[in-house]
């Protein structure tokens, strides 16, 4: 296990790469690692089949044409001679976000260099709001960290704090701490406001559903209330009651309540969040702030229009491309790609020979994050130096050497040049204990940006009502919002985050047009209907999704589909938003108009492939229901003997697996699917067998919607194997393909299994997978090193399931064996307990009466999925617990 750090709009989680004969395989969280705390989101686990992709490019071009490194190198002297003699007036370089120590130096020399050059950053998912709302309410761009554990009450104004942003995966696990009740906290309360269903929003105890354009009247009026002086009494009509319980709840919990603003929203709420945290007393205690982690803090979107003005006025002479794809990511209006052909010479440097490559003379073929040395900050600014687990697949190059080649210096690979950096920064002395230090445990030591001490402006009042705070258009809105998986793009290609269904709507290989049932009624909409969606003189064809929790009058679109260049996984599939997208507006837009076309698009989803409702499957309580009924409204605490027709009990002598999976804690986020899919070598099918129901994920996480379903509480439940002690599978198998262990797993036998598929049928839970096809790659050399050794990858024709990732249990007991003493609680994680950001699923020894799993089931939330068919499974559930505000109904509705 090496540690190292997956890069996300340049912030870094913390990881650990498992690596096998010099191949990654898996990634786990860095436990000492401050964003990560030992677990990983879908992304970060994804990202090595990202490395072993073959559509990765694979060569330095010119022209079309294939050249050596030293072709580049040589064209860049001669290109940049010219530049030398205007002092670099025509040298313009694009980048994403830059938190790289190193990068940000190198970057800051060459336009010391050449001073009249200039360095532009933009990301497609914009943060303009947040850095400008900083800047309204302090008067300088300063970085809110969240400390959730310290927080009784919590606000959410359009952001999906749990699963996305900075420091996601380390505050869905402070969250998940004060939602188990009977913890040594008291259980805290999320109120969640927002126009689409995210996972925040589906773990809310109170959830409302508006449009995104109103968010800043809302936040304008709770402001009021706690205390803010807003310089207007312009707000919300609707939604008065809400307000008001909401306001009461934050002023009765000063000092241990917490306002978040999403990435996405306007300067005026992120102001007015900084400006309610400081009135409620929750700066120092459950938010503080540091300097930005961005090495040179901009305006993306502002940089972005100064790019393309200069491209047009035929300014640029050099445009340096570096890791980014803005003839795709950027909003059609701006015309990037036409702007693009005014360039003189234009260089591309990325993953991927895309559609900003395809338009470019150089493409550089760019090194993974895994390939690749440099160095990142995380959400605190701590620094993790990234270590390459293998030599570039394909040759590639890093940023570090590009800009280096730029600068003239002599070639050096991007070890050195990271070394270089730090010696001079950290000196001499020590240097190599402490390089040494900080590769082994993932973090430098000390680099953590202390807290910034900060006030209000005065005359925030007066800056609100500048902004236009409290005016909003009528009509239908538009929303735009990174895909949960594919993001803005950028992982288009990986089968996996396509095959992987999304959380709100468990679709699959394609994106939606997501409308709210109130609305789909009103235009006359079903799921499957195209439309016509019209905004600002700008038009796409996008099909219909009705989705349960959408604000009303507000249709939500997800980027990163459409994609024109995309290697052979993700070409062709979606729409793509950006075609709508404007910059002035670029997360959510007014005055947009929607006609049916006729036509209807196939859409796939998993949510009713292995259905079972109608049952008591996915249970849930509240805290008040929890103390006065001692749990009877939740589950039974432990697994009570029910009859049963299946043969006698098993008996164990050693150990004993079991798992509970807490449904209070989990977030519905995916990251176990992937995980499992990563560690147990799980191929991917395709949309068609999708559709067929087919998909082979060993566990799927199920969605359930609960009251009206304009306004729906939200329910996830993971459902691996449960690995029952009385298995219905284990009777019908004419060959013993499926059979007991001694240790209480449901064991396959895959050279048994001859595909009758009778355990299948007769498996109340359907979790049990069949291999219709060849669907693996046999092929492929990059994919076949991607691949576990420690599990082996099945053919056709036959049945597989989870195992409790049963190689993890051998590792362990042969080592326990070998060191002669017992397993140790803990001491066996599976995949999915490994990258739970939430800490949701527990796996030991049963047998153990002190083990955590243990005691797990003898909590009083703990039941059996389906019990009553006396299967007695090995995997049981704690039913969901809520806090609902007493102020407010069950739906938290006015």
């Amino acid at each position: 296990f090496y540690a190292t750090a997956f890069p996300l709009e340049g912030v870094g989680l913390g990881i650990l790469a498992e690596s096998h004969l010099g191949r990654p395989t898996k990634i786990e969280g860095n436990p000492d690692h401050p964003a990560s705390l030992g677990a990983t989101d879908v992304l970060a686990q994804a990202s090595i089949l990202g490395l072993y992709d073959p559509d990765r490019s694979q060569v330095i071009s010119n022209a079309g044409k294939i050249r050596p490194w030293q072709a580049f190198v040589d064209a860049m002297a001669a290109a940049l001679e010219k530049q030398g003699e205007k002092k670099g007036a025509g040298l313009r370089i694009l980048t994403g976000t830059v938190t790289s120590p190193t990068l940000a130096d190198q970057l800051e020399r060459l336009i010391a260099k050449y001073p009249e050059a200039r360095w532009y950053q933009y990301e497609p998912v914009s943060r303009d709001g947040a850095r400008e709302g900083a800047l309204l309410a302090f008067g300088e761009p300063v970085e809110p960290r969240y400390d959730l554990r310290e927080a009784d009450v919590i606000v959410s104004l359009d952001a999906d704090f749990l699963v996305s942003g900075r420091g996601g995966v380390r505050y869905a696990r402070q969250f998940a701490a004060r939602r188990r009740g009977g913890e040594r906290q008291a259980m805290n309360r999320l109120y969640v406001v927002e126009p689409m269903l995210s996972n925040t929003g589906a773990s809310a105890d109170h959830r409302l559903a508006i449009r995104a354009a109103d968010v800043e009247r809302l936040a304008l009026d709770l402001a009021r209330r706690v205390g803010v002086d807003t310089g207007t009494d312009r707000g919300l009509d609707d939604h008065r009651r809400w307000i008001d319980a909401v306001a009461r709840d934050l002023k009765a919990h000063r000092g241990r309540s917490l306002v978040i603003a999403g990435d996405q929203q306007s300067a005026a709420v992120h102001a007015l969040a900084h400006a309610m945290n400081v009135a409620l007393g929750n700066v120092g205690r459950t938010v503080t702030y540091s300097e930005p982690l961005e090495a040179r803090p901009v305006h993306r979107a502002r940089e972005l229009r100064d790019l393309v003005d200069e491209m047009n006025d035929g300014r640029v002479d050099l445009l340096v491309l570096a890791g980014v794809n803005p003839v795709y990511n950027t909003p059609a209006e701006i015309g990037f790609a036409d702007a693009l052909r005014k360039v003189g010479l234009a260089v591309h440097v990325g993953l991927y020979d895309d559609e900003t490559a395809q338009l470019c003379h150089w493409h550089v073929s760019e090194a993974h994050p895994l390939e690749s040395w440099s160095d990142i900050r995380g959400h605190d600014g701590t620094v993790t130096i990234l270590q390459p687990l293998i030599e570039p697949l394909y040759g590639g190059k890093t940023l570090h050497e590009v800009v280096a080649v730029l600068l003239g210096e002599t070639p050096a690979g991007a070890r050195e040049i990271v070394r270089a950096y730090w010696k001079k920064r950290l000196g001499e002395g020590g240097f190599e204990r402490t390089w040494r230090r900080a590769l082994h445990d993932g973090v430098l030591a000390g680099s953590r940006f202390p807290d910034r001490r900060v006030n209000l402006r005065k005359g925030l009042s007066g800056a609100l009502a500048d902004i236009g705070t409290g005016k909003t258009a009528g009509g239908i809105e538009v929303v735009f919002r990174p895909d949960p998986h594919v993001y803005d793009g950028r992982f288009a290609n990986n089968g996996w985050l396509q095959e992987l269904p999304k959380p709100a709507t468990r679709l699959t290989w394609d994106n939606a047009a997501l409308v709210s049932p109130r609305s789909a009624t009103k235009w006359g909409l079903a799921t499957g209907d195209v439309v016509e969606i019209r905004a600002h003189g700008r038009r796409i064809e996008a099909p219909v999704w009705v989705s349960p929790g959408q604000a009303d009058d507000s249709i939500t679109l997800h980027l990163g589909y459409g994609r024109r260049r995309a290697g052979r996984v993700g070409t062709g599939i979606g729409f793509d938003a950006y075609q709508l997208q404007r910059l002035s507006s670029p997360m959510h837009d007014v005055g947009v108009e929607i006609r049916k076309t006729g036509k209807r698009y196939q859409l796939v989803t998993t949510q009713q492939h292995h259905s079972m409702e109608g049952r008591d499957l996915v249970r849930e309580t509240t805290v008040a229901e929890l103390a006065g009924h001692g749990g009877a409204h939740a589950g039974h605490g432990g697994q009570q003997a029910e009859e049963s027709l299946y043969p006698d009990d098993h008996h164990y002598d050693g150990y004993a697996w079991g798992m509970t999976i807490d449904l209070s804690a989990c977030v519905g986020c995916s990251a176990c699917t992937i995980a499992c899919q990563a560690e147990n070598n799980i191929p991917v099918v395709g949309k068609d067998q999708v559709w067929r129901g087919r998909e082979m994920h060993w566990i799927r996480v199920d969605r359930y919607f609960v009251g009206d379903l304009d306004a729906p509480r939200v329910l996830h439940q993971p459902v691996p194997c449960m690995q029952c002690e009385k298995a219905p599978c284990e009777l019908v198998c004419p060959v013993n393909a499926t059979v007991h262990s001694d240790e209480g797993l449901n064991d396959m036998v895959y050279n048994r299994c001859v595909g009758t598929r009778y355990c299948s049928n007769n498996c109340p839970y359907k979790v049990r997978r069949f291999n219709f096809y060849l669907y693996q790659d046999w092929n492929t050399e990059s994919l076949k090193m991607m691949r576990n050794p420690d599990v082996s990858v099945r053919s056709r024709g036959v049945m597989e399931k989870c195992t409790y990732c049963v190689q993890r249990i051998s590792h362990a007991r042969i080592t326990a064996k070998r060191e002669g003493r017992s397993v140790r609680d803990g001491e066996i994680v599976t995949a999915c307990e490994a990258a739970c950001p939430t800490g949701a699923i527990v796996f030991g020894d049963t047998n153990d009466p002190a083990s955590r799993v243990s005691k797990s089931k003898q909590d009083t939330r703990n039941y059996a999925l389906l019990g009553e068919l006396g299967t007695r499974p090995r995997t049981s559930y704690l039913a969901a617990l809520r806090n609902p505000n007493p102020d407010l109904d069950e739906e938290g509705k006015a």
